[in-house]
């Protein structure tokens, strides 16, 4: 093992040399989410060329694929979101293990505390990825028990994506062009009313049916605002049956069941819904501003006058969820000093196409592209600038994945069964008290 490490320096010292075609044609896999779009973006060379998540990271790796002088080739492998995780947990036994993954920042410690993954930092040395450009946060995000283990690659946030025309036609534009949006409980279903009786049309769609758990994101987004930890810093304790959720939880249901949104739509439905021009606000992430945007642009949707809202502070300061997408390099034995070269050399073109990237409409986490007036001029940024401030993520625990799905269940029984928010939020403490209490 010695020997390899040896060996793996030495090409990393070769290929920073800038000593082009040193290693010969080498493969390496690369796993990830973001859907197949081979069929629109399988040949475009050039990122700046691609449009929304899965064409941008498709476009990417082809343009590295063709650019890079160590002859280098990305293999992408594609899962489906929800069996992500899952997936890649197998590959540990199976012997397939990827060289570069993707990771969200609320999933690092499982696989980090079980020393599943590469300590980066001096990697990230040896090939010139300078630290010290990412935000705070972002780095923090990156790095469990103090060693770093991912490169990150935004902060991702819940949003208003906003429906003008509908909201005009409503009466909840101002005179200066921004949108009138509620800033509390009574004056969200008040407008809400309103917004239906004026248009006949949902005040807000949402993903309400499945696993993507949109309106747990909107609840811990509204316990933060109330100034309560949903998990405390230290990942042993949740608040969750509290009066706070209950009013949170409470505010939820009465937007479904006053008929202000549509039960029955999940994760493609609501941004279809929205497109179609059947609703107001749609709630949703970051990722989504580049294509509504575009989609509005292209005259094809529904959908015209497009705008992007900060979450606005309902219950109080305007805090919403926030998480991260990073690429981490698994554990792998069996890797060679070519193929960590190969994989190092990848990330690093990631981290420097990171103004791509934030293309989608993600928030960048690089300082030198925040501050570049390339992603000042990229559409609806000043819209949700705040949104970098407010961006508030649960602690860094073990199986955090897991306490989201506990939470959802119980969540959207509310709505999908009429459970009434007292008896959701108590499922749901006790669901999530089980999974800490097996963390400890």
């Amino acid at each position: 093992m010695h020997h390899s490490k040896l060996l793996a320096r030495l090409a990393l010292a070769t290929a920073l040399t800038g000593v082009a075609g040193t290693a010969s044609a080498v493969e390496i896999s690369f796993f990830r989410f973001f859907g197949d779009c081979q069929t629109d973006y399988g040949t475009v060379m050039k990122a700046s060329e691609a449009n929304g998540e899965c064409g941008i990271i498709t476009a990417l790796t082809n343009q590295f694929n063709a650019e890079n002088t160590i002859g280098a080739k990305v293999v992408t492998q594609t899962v489906d979101w929800g069996a992500y995780y899952d997936q890649l947990t197998a590959t540990y036994s199976t012997g397939n293990i990827p060289d570069v993954a993707v990771m969200h920042s609320s999933v690092l410690p499982n696989f980090s505390d079980r020393d599943l993954l590469v300590p980066l930092a001096d990697g990230f040395a040896n090939v010139g990825i300078d630290t010290a450009d990412f935000v705070p946060a972002a780095l923090k995000n990156a790095t469990t028990n103090d060693t770093l283990y991912a490169l990150p690659y935004d902060l991702h946030a819940l949003l208003f994506h906003v429906n003008v025309d509908l909201m005009a036609q409503a009466g909840f534009v101002n005179a200066d062009g921004s949108i009138k949006l509620p800033t509390s409980p009574e004056e969200l279903i008040a407008m809400g009313k309103e917004f239906k009786e004026k248009t006949g049309k949902f005040y807000i769609a949402s993903e309400s049916q499945s696993s993507e758990g949109m309106m747990v994101r909107l609840w811990e987004s509204f316990m933060w605002q109330q100034g309560v930890d949903v998990l405390s810093a230290d990942g042993k304790t949740a608040s969750i049956n509290t009066p706070e959720g209950e009013k949170a939880a409470a505010l939820i249901k009465a937007i479904y069941d006053e008929g202000l949104a549509n039960t029955a739509l999940d994760y493609p439905g609501a941004e279809q819904a929205f497109l179609n021009g059947e609703a107001g606000i749609l709630i949703n992430g970051t990722w989504g501003v580049d294509n509504y945007d575009s989609q509005a642009k292209s005259g094809k949707a529904v959908l015209k006058n497009y705008a992007v809202a900060n979450l606005p502070g309902i219950f109080g300061a305007p805090k919403v969820w926030a998480d991260s997408h990073m690429w981490v390099m698994p554990k792998d034995e069996g890797r060679t000093p070519e193929e960590t070269e190969a994989a190092l050399a990848f990330i690093k073109f990631l981290n420097d196409n990171n103004f791509q990237w934030a293309r989608t409409g993600h928030l960048s986490v690089r300082q030198s592209v925040i501050a570049s007036p390339e992603f000042a001029a990229l559409p609806h940024r000043s819209e949700y600038a705040a949104t970098a401030d407010n961006a508030t993520a649960l602690p860094v625990v073990q199986n955090q994945r897991a306490i989201f799905s506990a939470m959802i269940t119980d969540l959207n029984a509310m709505w999908l069964t009429g459970t009434e928010p007292a008896d959701a939020l108590a499922a749901m403490q006790d669901g999530v008290d089980q999974i800490l209490r097996r963390n400890r």
